[in-house]
């Protein structure tokens, strides 16, 4: 008989609810994590309205990211151990009580760190890396620009990029609310959207070196204005939409490059080079406090709608997670 564990259950046309699946079953070279926190992600959004599929393989629950305790190891996985302390990154499974991880992608929760602050740290983090700091180059001196600076991303953004030396770090938000915690966390500039030309007070303030995105839409020709000569754009989501008319000309004549990512989809051996990287430059300044995750809200597991519902509104600063501790699972 099939063991089972409890899971958030997304039906089409229904709120989330919790419900009996099949619990994950160990390869050689998995990881078993017993599940305390989640980390919400827009992709979990985008998922359940059926336009992002998780890869091929990965588990049909959502939830790419999560804080909990190793409870069974693979015969080829090496470094960890039953009873370890670990958060992790996912391509899917993050809402239940138990999650398969590669043994690449886990990281060592620090002494005295709560899981809620643990879980809210991998996807954040290799995010940032891949894109600003590999696919981008940021390097030190340079100005950066980040849109939805108090995002879960976004405020992570800023302190990787003060650690890492950057010269200028410029943010985009929505309310000044936001754009204080931004300012607060190391930005230099923050650019209340709403009320004032960001394209504008970018290029006055001398240009970006790296912009990382993920509004899209008409932001997609203003980045080409608002960026430097030789300047890197990487969007790595469209919330305003995949689908631009543009003048492609500022392209060519300030030689720019405009990219763009995903990290779910990514072989696991590329992912485990990328938490490799950011535990070896970024993960001693979690350790001792410099780097810290920025929580808005913590729900239940029972509660995933709920939590759902607030990051679809936005409004919030910092990570939305579900705690079993929180909840009945």
């Amino acid at each position: 008989m099939a063991q089972t564990m409890k899971a958030v259950i997304a039906e089409e046309g229904q709120p989330l609810k919790i419900g009996d699946v099949a619990k994950p079953v160990c390869g050689a070279r998995d990881v078993l994590v017993a599940v305390e926190v989640a980390g919400l992600n827009r992709a979990d959004l985008i998922q359940r309205a059926g336009k992002y599929p998780p890869p091929t393989g990965a588990s049909q629950i959502m939830g790419l990211e999560v804080a909990g305790t190793v409870v069974e190891v693979g015969a080829d996985v090496g470094r960890w151990k039953v009873g370890d302390r670990v958060c992790a990154l996912l391509a899917g499974g993050g809402y239940a009580e138990f999650a398969i991880v590669d043994k690449g992608s886990l990281l060592p929760v620090p002494d005295g760190m709560s899981f809620e602050d643990a879980a809210a740290l991998p996807e954040v983090m290799l995010t940032v890396w891949a894109n600003i700091f590999v696919r981008c180059g940021l390097k030190e001196g340079e100005t950066l620009l980040v849109h939805g600076g108090t995002s879960g991303i976004g405020t992570m953004a800023i302190q990787m990029a003060r650690h890492a030396g950057a010269g200028q770090i410029i943010i985009t938000a929505g309310s000044d609310e936001k754009c204080a915690a931004a300012k607060a966390l190391g930005a230099d500039i923050a650019i209340n959207y709403k009320t004032e030309d960001f394209e504008a007070v970018v290029r006055d303030a001398g240009g970006a070196d790296v912009i990382l995105d993920m509004v899209g839409g008409d932001y997609v020709q203003k980045n080409m204005s608002a960026a430097k000569l030789n300047g890197r754009i990487c969007n790595i989501a469209y919330m305003n939409g995949p689908v631009v008319e543009l003048n492609l000309l500022p392209l060519m004549l300030k030689r720019l490059s405009l990219t763009g990512t995903t990290l779910r989809a990514r072989p696991n051996d590329e992912k485990s080079k990328l938490r490799k990287s950011v535990e070896d430059r970024f993960w001693p300044s979690v350790i001792d406090g410099t780097i810290k995750p920025v929580i808005d809200t913590v729900y239940g597991f029972d509660q995933a709608e709920q939590a759902q519902a607030h990051l679809a509104k936005g409004g919030h600063i910092g990570k939305i997670l579900l705690s079993r501790t929180a909840s009945d699972v």
